[in-house]
């Protein structure tokens, strides 16, 4: 299992990334925009060239961002929880949402076999992304 911060940006999640991964001496491994997912007709126009993911690795650390929409506002920061089975990632849904805020119901989706994003009880963000193979 990996726990991975995750930045939220106003927009400017490429320009950011792209500086992480020079200044960390490492390089940008995924990205994709709104408008090349599932969900491309569901994004307004001006929407659609916004990072949905990217990911920069350097020296075996991760980091991960986007342009994220609500409820990840642009400063804020998530954290991202990544286990290896959807049976982790349901157990550990359930405990981290223990008297909190569930904000997208764990489920399977493109990219993941379960992933949901909640609020704890202590106001902080968490996704748990159990991903398919890519």
């Amino acid at each position: 299992m990996q726990l991975i911060a995750y930045l939220n940006f106003p927009g400017n999640a490429r320009e950011a990334m792209d500086f992480y991964a020079a200044a960390l001496g490492g390089k940008v491994t995924m990205r994709f925009t709104y408008g090349e997912s599932p969900m491309a007709g569901q994004m307004a126009e001006a929407d659609r060239d916004k990072v949905m993911h990217s990911q920069v690795e350097a020296d075996g650390a991760v980091l991960m961002g986007a342009d994220g929409p609500p409820p990840h506002e642009a400063g804020s920061t998530t954290l991202n929880i990544m286990p290896d089975t959807p049976e982790v990632a349901e157990r550990l849904f359930e405990a981290l949402s223990a008297d909190g805020e569930v904000t997208m119901p764990l489920e399977e989706t493109f990219w993941a076999h379960r992933f949901g994003a909640l609020t704890d009880k202590f106001g902080k963000r968490w996704m748990v992304n159990c991903l398919k193979p890519m």
